[in-house]
């Protein structure tokens, strides 16, 4: 009888198998390639956010005072808490001192201490800035032994930062003024940026912006 033998499969060829091998990793890397290229926006749709220059104004933590930040661009139109959109600037939050410095979570009231408000400068814009601070309201005035806020009504510290974003963070400017009494507004500092993102001629020349309002 013709004995029955199971046919030999074909052998494989190494060769074929580094290819094979070869191709998977060629897509995996273009794949990453691809996503690195095009990242996925988050879950927010939000676009990343750009500045050019970051105007911080900030007074002792716990101050139940109130201060407003105001910013002139270059066109001539100002920031402040009711217009917070103007001449490519932003400004983040009205901080009211202890009207608006406190959240609930799980039942408690958790107090934030910091005392902030931050205008961002989103695109180079030439011409001249001016960042002024008013005191909008003093708390509880006169402070007394009584009173839960021994500052309250009383001189408040202002500090003023100017932060050159772009290419690498750059301190602008850095100062502070001492405000004694309510509606008291002063220019904390006046710059101007060149079309090349170079800032020049930074003082302090009083200018009201306040009053226009």
């Amino acid at each position: 009888m013709r004995s029955r033998r199971k046919p030999r499969e074909p052998e494989v060829d190494p060769f074929y198998d580094m290819l094979f091998n070869m191709l998977i990793a060629f897509v995996f890397c273009f794949i990453i390639a691809l996503l690195a290229m095009n990242p996925v926006a988050n879950k927010n749709g939000d676009i990343p956010a750009k500045a050019e220059f970051i105007i911080t104004l900030t007074w002792p933590d716990n101050d139940p005072n109130d201060l407003d930040l105001w910013t002139q661009g270059p066109s001539g139109e100002t920031v402040w808490f009711r217009n917070r959109d103007a001449d490519l600037m932003h400004l983040d939050r009205d901080d009211r001192g202890n009207a608006n410095n406190t959240i609930t979570v799980n039942g408690k009231t958790i107090v934030n201490p910091l005392r902030q408000e931050v205008v961002t400068v989103r695109a180079i814009n030439p011409g001249e800035y001016v960042a002024n601070v008013n005191y909008y309201e003093n708390k509880d005035a006169p402070a007394d032994e009584t009173s839960d806020h021994p500052r309250a009504g009383q001189p408040v510290v202002a500090t003023l930062s100017v932060i050159k974003v772009n290419p690498k963070a750059e301190v602008v400017f850095y100062g502070q003024a001492t405000l004694t009494h309510k509606g008291e507004e002063t220019t904390l500092v006046r710059f101007t940026v060149a079309p090349d993102g170079s800032v020049t001629n930074i003082n302090t020349l009083p200018k009201s912006l306040v009053t226009t309002f």
